[in-house]
Protein backbone atom coordinates (compact mmCIF):
# COMPACT_ATOMS: atom_id res chain seq x y z
CA UNK A 1 0.00 0.00 0.00
CA UNK A 2 1.11 3.55 -0.63
CA UNK A 3 -0.83 6.79 -0.62
CA UNK A 4 -4.59 6.38 -0.68
CA UNK A 5 -7.16 8.65 -2.32
CA UNK A 6 -8.02 11.81 -0.38
CA UNK A 7 -11.12 10.21 1.21
CA UNK A 8 -9.05 8.31 3.80
CA UNK A 9 -6.01 6.13 3.63
CA UNK A 10 -6.67 5.29 7.27
CA UNK A 11 -10.19 4.08 6.45
CA UNK A 12 -8.79 1.79 3.76
CA UNK A 13 -6.11 0.48 6.09
CA UNK A 14 -8.73 -0.11 8.77
CA UNK A 15 -10.82 -2.09 6.30
CA UNK A 16 -7.84 -4.23 5.32
CA UNK A 17 -6.63 -4.80 8.86
CA UNK A 18 -9.95 -4.87 10.70
CA UNK A 19 -9.03 -1.80 12.74
CA UNK A 20 -10.47 1.63 13.45
CA UNK A 21 -7.92 4.41 13.23
CA UNK A 22 -8.21 8.13 13.91
CA UNK A 23 -7.51 10.94 11.50
CA UNK A 24 -5.33 13.48 13.25
CA UNK A 25 -5.64 17.08 12.13
CA UNK A 26 -2.90 19.67 11.95
CA UNK A 27 -1.91 21.22 15.23
CA UNK A 28 -2.66 18.10 17.29
CA UNK A 29 -0.43 15.33 18.50
CA UNK A 30 -1.63 11.83 17.68
CA UNK A 31 -2.31 9.53 20.58
CA UNK A 32 -3.07 5.83 20.45
CA UNK A 33 -6.18 3.74 19.88
CA UNK A 34 -8.62 6.33 18.60
CA UNK A 35 -7.70 9.25 20.84
CA UNK A 36 -6.36 12.65 19.84
CA UNK A 37 -4.43 15.13 21.94
CA UNK A 38 -6.52 18.24 22.33
CA UNK A 39 -3.58 20.31 23.54
CA UNK A 40 -1.64 21.34 20.48
CA UNK A 41 1.69 21.48 22.29
CA UNK A 42 1.29 18.31 24.37
CA UNK A 43 3.07 15.11 23.44
CA UNK A 44 1.26 11.88 22.63
CA UNK A 45 2.12 10.12 25.91
CA UNK A 46 -0.65 10.15 28.55
CA UNK A 47 -0.65 10.58 32.32
CA UNK A 48 1.11 12.71 34.88
CA UNK A 49 4.90 12.91 35.01
CA UNK A 50 6.37 10.95 37.91
CA UNK A 51 10.16 11.49 38.13
CA UNK A 52 12.27 8.38 38.48
CA UNK A 53 13.33 7.70 42.07
CA UNK A 54 16.94 7.86 43.24
CA UNK A 55 19.90 9.56 41.59
CA UNK A 56 19.48 10.72 37.98
CA UNK A 57 19.37 7.75 35.61
CA UNK A 58 22.15 8.02 33.04
CA UNK A 59 21.27 7.06 29.47
CA UNK A 60 22.94 7.44 26.08
CA UNK A 61 21.02 8.60 23.02
CA UNK A 62 22.56 8.02 19.59
CA UNK A 63 21.54 10.53 16.96
CA UNK A 64 22.56 12.12 13.68
CA UNK A 65 23.13 15.72 14.70
CA UNK A 66 23.10 16.89 11.06
CA UNK A 67 19.43 15.99 10.65
CA UNK A 68 16.71 18.48 11.57
CA UNK A 69 14.45 15.46 12.08
CA UNK A 70 16.26 14.84 15.38
CA UNK A 71 15.70 18.34 16.77
CA UNK A 72 13.62 17.01 19.66
CA UNK A 73 16.73 15.37 21.17
CA UNK A 74 18.72 18.55 21.96
CA UNK A 75 15.49 20.40 22.76
CA UNK A 76 14.63 17.75 25.37
CA UNK A 77 17.86 18.50 27.22
CA UNK A 78 17.92 22.27 26.73
CA UNK A 79 14.32 22.78 27.88
CA UNK A 80 14.49 20.35 30.80
CA UNK A 81 12.24 17.60 29.46
CA UNK A 82 14.80 14.94 30.41
CA UNK A 83 15.52 16.55 33.77
CA UNK A 84 11.89 16.58 34.87
CA UNK A 85 11.94 12.78 34.55
CA UNK A 86 15.22 12.61 36.53
CA UNK A 87 17.18 11.54 33.46
CA UNK A 88 20.81 12.42 32.75
CA UNK A 89 21.31 12.05 29.00
CA UNK A 90 24.54 11.81 27.04
CA UNK A 91 24.56 12.10 23.25
CA UNK A 92 26.53 10.07 20.73
CA UNK A 93 26.68 11.54 17.23
CA UNK A 94 26.26 8.44 15.10
CA UNK A 95 27.03 8.61 11.39
CA UNK A 96 27.43 4.89 10.65
CA UNK A 97 25.08 2.53 8.84
CA UNK A 98 21.64 1.68 10.22
CA UNK A 99 22.80 -1.89 10.87
CA UNK A 100 25.63 -0.54 13.03
CA UNK A 101 23.25 1.76 14.90
CA UNK A 102 20.80 -1.05 15.63
CA UNK A 103 23.66 -3.27 16.77
CA UNK A 104 24.86 -0.49 19.10
CA UNK A 105 21.37 -0.32 20.60
CA UNK A 106 20.93 -4.07 20.83
CA UNK A 107 24.27 -4.53 22.60
CA UNK A 108 23.77 -1.69 25.08
CA UNK A 109 26.31 0.74 23.63
CA UNK A 110 23.40 3.17 23.38
CA UNK A 111 19.98 3.10 25.01
CA UNK A 112 17.83 4.79 22.40
CA UNK A 113 17.83 6.69 19.14
CA UNK A 114 15.55 8.60 16.80
CA UNK A 115 15.54 7.57 13.16
CA UNK A 116 13.52 7.34 9.95
CA UNK A 117 11.02 4.50 9.73
CA UNK A 118 11.90 3.81 6.11
CA UNK A 119 15.58 3.47 7.01
CA UNK A 120 15.04 1.17 10.00
CA UNK A 121 12.40 -1.32 8.93
CA UNK A 122 14.40 -3.49 6.53
CA UNK A 123 17.39 -3.87 8.91
CA UNK A 124 15.01 -4.68 11.79
CA UNK A 125 13.99 -7.76 9.83
CA UNK A 126 17.34 -9.25 10.93
CA UNK A 127 16.07 -9.60 14.49
CA UNK A 128 17.96 -6.91 16.42
CA UNK A 129 16.89 -6.61 20.07
CA UNK A 130 15.47 -3.14 19.42
CA UNK A 131 11.87 -1.95 19.71
CA UNK A 132 10.18 0.97 18.01
CA UNK A 133 8.15 2.70 20.71
CA UNK A 134 6.61 5.81 19.12
CA UNK A 135 6.30 7.93 16.01
CA UNK A 136 8.00 11.28 16.63
CA UNK A 137 6.78 13.37 13.70
CA UNK A 138 5.70 13.27 10.07
CA UNK A 139 7.05 14.79 6.92
CA UNK A 140 10.75 15.28 6.16
CA UNK A 141 11.43 13.92 2.64
CA UNK A 142 11.49 16.01 -0.53
CA UNK A 143 11.66 15.64 -4.32
CA UNK A 144 13.12 18.72 -6.02
CA UNK A 145 13.66 19.79 -9.63
CA UNK A 146 14.34 22.98 -11.61
CA UNK A 147 11.18 25.03 -12.16
CA UNK A 148 9.77 24.67 -15.68
CA UNK A 149 12.17 21.80 -16.29
CA UNK A 150 11.52 18.26 -17.53
CA UNK A 151 9.91 17.29 -14.21
CA UNK A 152 7.04 19.38 -12.90
CA UNK A 153 4.97 16.57 -11.37
CA UNK A 154 5.58 13.08 -10.07
CA UNK A 155 4.30 11.44 -13.26
CA UNK A 156 7.05 13.17 -15.25
CA UNK A 157 9.65 10.89 -13.67
CA UNK A 158 8.88 8.02 -16.06
CA UNK A 159 12.03 7.54 -18.13
CA UNK A 160 14.00 10.09 -16.09
CA UNK A 161 17.06 9.92 -13.82
CA UNK A 162 16.73 10.87 -10.15
CA UNK A 163 19.68 11.75 -7.93
CA UNK A 164 19.75 10.30 -4.41
CA UNK A 165 22.32 10.15 -1.61
CA UNK A 166 21.65 6.50 -0.73
CA UNK A 167 20.27 3.79 -3.01
CA UNK A 168 18.57 2.16 -0.01
CA UNK A 169 17.69 5.39 1.77
CA UNK A 170 14.28 6.51 3.03
CA UNK A 171 13.85 9.16 0.32
CA UNK A 172 14.61 6.63 -2.44
CA UNK A 173 12.10 4.20 -0.94
CA UNK A 174 9.44 6.81 -0.22
CA UNK A 175 9.36 8.23 -3.73
CA UNK A 176 9.52 4.70 -5.09
CA UNK A 177 6.32 4.06 -3.11
CA UNK A 178 4.78 7.25 -4.48
CA UNK A 179 5.66 6.28 -8.07
CA UNK A 180 4.28 2.76 -7.68
CA UNK A 181 0.98 4.24 -6.53
CA UNK A 182 0.54 6.19 -9.77
CA UNK A 183 1.47 3.25 -11.96
CA UNK A 184 5.17 3.89 -12.57
CA UNK A 185 7.56 1.02 -11.81
CA UNK A 186 10.34 2.60 -9.74
CA UNK A 187 12.75 -0.18 -10.72
CA UNK A 188 12.27 -0.44 -14.48
CA UNK A 189 10.85 2.95 -15.50
CA UNK A 190 13.03 5.30 -13.44
CA UNK A 191 16.80 5.40 -13.01
CA UNK A 192 18.32 6.27 -9.64
CA UNK A 193 21.86 7.63 -9.41
CA UNK A 194 23.80 8.13 -6.17
CA UNK A 195 25.72 11.33 -5.28
CA UNK A 196 27.05 12.97 -2.12
CA UNK A 197 24.43 15.44 -0.83
CA UNK A 198 26.42 18.54 -1.82
CA UNK A 199 26.74 17.33 -5.42
CA UNK A 200 23.07 16.64 -6.06
CA UNK A 201 22.20 20.17 -7.28
CA UNK A 202 25.40 20.22 -9.37
CA UNK A 203 24.25 17.00 -11.05
CA UNK A 204 20.97 18.78 -11.81
CA UNK A 205 22.77 21.73 -13.34
CA UNK A 206 24.87 19.42 -15.51
CA UNK A 207 21.81 17.54 -16.73
CA UNK A 208 23.02 14.25 -15.28
CA UNK A 209 19.73 13.92 -13.40
CA UNK A 210 16.35 15.56 -13.84
CA UNK A 211 15.30 15.57 -10.17
CA UNK A 212 16.85 15.01 -6.75
CA UNK A 213 15.59 13.72 -3.41
CA UNK A 214 16.67 14.43 0.15
CA UNK A 215 15.77 15.70 3.59
CA UNK A 216 16.51 18.78 5.68
CA UNK A 217 18.69 20.70 6.15
CA UNK A 218 20.07 19.89 2.68
CA UNK A 219 16.78 20.01 0.78
CA UNK A 220 15.65 23.32 2.29
CA UNK A 221 18.98 25.02 1.66
CA UNK A 222 19.39 23.58 -1.85
CA UNK A 223 15.88 24.60 -2.81
CA UNK A 224 16.65 28.19 -1.87
CA UNK A 225 20.22 28.42 -3.15
CA UNK A 226 19.54 26.84 -6.54
CA UNK A 227 15.97 28.07 -7.02
CA UNK A 228 14.51 24.57 -7.12
CA UNK A 229 10.83 23.66 -7.09
CA UNK A 230 9.32 21.16 -4.67
CA UNK A 231 7.69 18.48 -6.82
CA UNK A 232 6.57 16.19 -4.02
CA UNK A 233 7.18 15.54 -0.33
CA UNK A 234 6.11 13.32 2.53
CA UNK A 235 3.95 16.20 3.73
CA UNK A 236 1.60 15.77 0.76
CA UNK A 237 -1.82 14.21 1.27
CA UNK A 238 -2.41 11.71 4.03
CA UNK A 239 1.33 11.06 4.42
CA UNK A 240 1.34 14.28 6.46
CA UNK A 241 -0.39 12.23 9.18
CA UNK A 242 1.93 9.23 9.24
CA UNK A 243 5.10 9.26 11.35
CA UNK A 244 8.21 9.69 9.22
CA UNK A 245 10.63 9.51 12.15
CA UNK A 246 10.45 7.08 15.05
CA UNK A 247 11.96 6.46 18.48
CA UNK A 248 13.77 3.17 19.06
CA UNK A 249 14.99 1.71 22.38
CA UNK A 250 17.13 -1.29 23.24
CA UNK A 251 14.94 -4.23 24.14
CA UNK A 252 16.75 -4.96 27.39
CA UNK A 253 15.95 -1.47 28.71
CA UNK A 254 12.24 -2.04 28.09
CA UNK A 255 12.27 -5.44 29.76
CA UNK A 256 14.47 -4.60 32.76
CA UNK A 257 13.59 -0.95 33.41
CA UNK A 258 10.19 -0.25 31.86
CA UNK A 259 9.70 2.96 33.85
CA UNK A 260 12.97 4.31 32.46
CA UNK A 261 11.89 3.38 28.93
CA UNK A 262 8.61 5.24 29.45
CA UNK A 263 10.40 8.28 30.88
CA UNK A 264 12.88 8.75 28.04
CA UNK A 265 10.24 8.15 25.38
CA UNK A 266 7.85 10.62 26.94
CA UNK A 267 10.56 13.26 27.35
CA UNK A 268 11.41 13.08 23.63
CA UNK A 269 7.74 13.11 22.58
CA UNK A 270 7.01 16.09 24.80
CA UNK A 271 10.04 17.93 23.43
CA UNK A 272 8.89 17.19 19.88
CA UNK A 273 5.43 18.56 20.61
CA UNK A 274 6.93 21.62 22.28
CA UNK A 275 9.16 22.47 19.33
CA UNK A 276 6.21 22.27 16.94
CA UNK A 277 4.70 25.22 18.84
CA UNK A 278 8.00 27.01 19.49
CA UNK A 279 9.95 26.70 16.23
CA UNK A 280 11.91 29.92 16.66
CA UNK A 281 13.40 28.95 20.02
CA UNK A 282 13.88 25.38 18.81
CA UNK A 283 15.79 26.75 15.84
CA UNK A 284 18.15 28.62 18.14
CA UNK A 285 18.71 25.48 20.24
CA UNK A 286 19.47 23.29 17.23
CA UNK A 287 21.52 25.80 15.23
CA UNK A 288 24.95 24.83 16.69
CA UNK A 289 24.43 21.34 15.25
CA UNK A 290 23.65 22.65 11.73
CA UNK A 291 26.25 25.37 11.09
CA UNK A 292 25.27 25.80 7.44
CA UNK A 293 21.81 26.96 8.45
CA UNK A 294 20.73 29.95 10.49
CA UNK A 295 18.36 29.63 13.42
CA UNK A 296 15.72 31.26 11.23
CA UNK A 297 16.30 28.63 8.54
CA UNK A 298 15.88 25.82 11.06
CA UNK A 299 12.68 27.35 12.42
CA UNK A 300 11.33 27.50 8.86
CA UNK A 301 12.20 23.83 8.31
CA UNK A 302 10.44 22.84 11.53
CA UNK A 303 7.32 24.69 10.40
CA UNK A 304 7.33 22.77 7.11
CA UNK A 305 7.65 19.37 8.79
CA UNK A 306 4.87 17.43 10.50
CA UNK A 307 5.75 17.90 14.15
CA UNK A 308 2.03 18.17 14.89
CA UNK A 309 1.76 14.39 14.41
CA UNK A 310 2.94 11.79 16.91
CA UNK A 311 1.81 8.19 17.30
CA UNK A 312 2.01 5.45 19.91
CA UNK A 313 0.35 2.17 20.79
CA UNK A 314 -2.00 0.63 18.24
CA UNK A 315 -1.96 3.66 15.98
CA UNK A 316 1.82 3.55 15.74
CA UNK A 317 1.85 -0.19 15.11
CA UNK A 318 -0.63 0.26 12.26
CA UNK A 319 1.56 2.96 10.72
CA UNK A 320 4.45 0.47 10.73
CA UNK A 321 2.17 -2.05 8.98
CA UNK A 322 1.38 0.65 6.42
CA UNK A 323 5.06 1.29 5.74
CA UNK A 324 5.89 -2.41 5.60
CA UNK A 325 3.09 -3.04 3.10
CA UNK A 326 4.33 -0.14 0.98
CA UNK A 327 7.87 -1.53 1.07
CA UNK A 328 6.50 -4.90 0.02
CA UNK A 329 4.83 -3.21 -2.95
CA UNK A 330 8.19 -1.95 -4.23
CA UNK A 331 10.09 -5.18 -3.59
CA UNK A 332 11.99 -4.30 -0.41
CA UNK A 333 10.12 -7.07 1.42
CA UNK A 334 9.15 -10.32 -0.30
CA UNK A 335 5.51 -10.71 -1.43
CA UNK A 336 4.74 -13.33 1.24
CA UNK A 337 6.10 -11.19 4.08
CA UNK A 338 3.66 -11.00 7.02
CA UNK A 339 3.72 -7.26 7.72
CA UNK A 340 1.27 -7.38 10.63
CA UNK A 341 3.30 -10.02 12.45
CA UNK A 342 6.45 -8.02 11.73
CA UNK A 343 4.95 -4.82 13.14
CA UNK A 344 3.87 -6.61 16.31
CA UNK A 345 7.40 -7.96 16.74
CA UNK A 346 9.30 -4.70 16.23
CA UNK A 347 7.02 -2.30 18.13
CA UNK A 348 6.30 -1.95 21.84
CA UNK A 349 3.41 -0.11 23.48
CA UNK A 350 4.95 1.44 26.58
CA UNK A 351 1.87 3.32 27.70
CA UNK A 352 -0.90 0.72 27.81
CA UNK A 353 -2.42 0.10 31.22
Amino acid sequence: MSELPPLSRRAALATAAGLALPFIGAGRAAASDGMTGDMACAGAAPGAIIPLAGPPRKLTIAWNQNSICTAAVPVAKAKGFFARHNLDIDYVNFAGSTDQLLEALATGKADGAPGMALRWLKPLQQGFDVKLVAGLHAGCLYLLAPPKGAVTQLADLRGKIVGVTDMGGPDRNFFGIRLKKIGIDPESEVQWRQYPPDLLPIALQRGEVQAITGSDPYSYLQKRQFGLAEIDSSMHGDWAHVACCVIGLRGSLIREEPQVAVAVTRAILDAGAWLSCNPDEAGRIFQPYAPRATAEDIAAMIRLQGHHHQARGGTFRDEIVLYANALKDIGVFRPSFDTTRFAVRVTQDLFSA
